[in-house]
């Protein structure tokens, strides 16, 4: 069973506010800098704004949508682990390909570098999972949030003591600990289904 602690260092993981440091900078870059920090701040409750939705919102449109939890489990599984692959072998134009130009709203900075694909697809998996413990994942969800918020708002100065080499080296170390909790994730999924057995079966 996942304790809180180990939830909040899986999303923090998930989150990536160090392998994000260098593209809010250049996002934040053309803007005056008393304006940098509000959008900063403002972009990252709005990632947390979407993340408690999901979290608490995503097993009733599991319910809605008539789908198991064995396959958001394999789902997110699948794509943790296309985020980790990422974060190793990262593409010259970053993990989301390019942005759009001007002061960054919603997207790329709070959907999807902060609340991610993965980073919604985990937080419905923890609430649908175990719905009875849904303070443990806010607690989670809420630490996470406040580490990668006290990283990202404090980027410039980490990337002037780090440098570059040091964040690529921890972002891909973070990128292979995914790839091993999306594989976790994903052969629980398939245990479970397997036990279960199809619908009707």
């Amino acid at each position: 069973m996942m304790t809180t602690a180990s939830a909040a260092l899986l999303l923090f993981l998930i989150l990536d506010p160090l392998g994000n440091i260098p593209v809010f900078l250049s996002l934040l870059k053309p803007l005056p800098a008393p304006r940098r920090r509000i959008v900063l701040v403002r972009e990252l409750l709005i990632a947390l704004g979407v993340l408690f939705a999901f979290l608490w919102g995503g097993r009733y449109v599991l319910e809605l949508m008539h789908l198991r939890q064995e396959s958001v489990s394999i789902a997110g599984g699948i794509v943790l682990f296309l985020i980790g692959l990422k974060m190793i072998f990262p593409s010259p134009e970053g993990m989301f390909g390019e942005s759009l130009e001007g002061e960054p709203f919603i997207v790329p900075m709070a959907i999807p570098l902060v609340a991610g694909p993965s980073g919604m697809a985990s937080v419905m998996l923890l609430g649908s999972q175990e719905p009875d413990r849904m303070g443990d994942w806010s607690l989670a969800l809420a630490i996470a949030w406040f580490g990668t918020a006290l990283i990202l708002v404090s980027a410039t100065y980490l990337y002037k003591m780090l440098g570059p080499r040091v964040l690529v080296a921890i972002e891909r170390l973070m990128g292979m600990l995914l790839v091993a909790i999306s594989v976790q994730m994903l052969l629980d999924g398939v245990a479970t289904y397997l036990r279960s057995g199809p619908p009707g079966g």
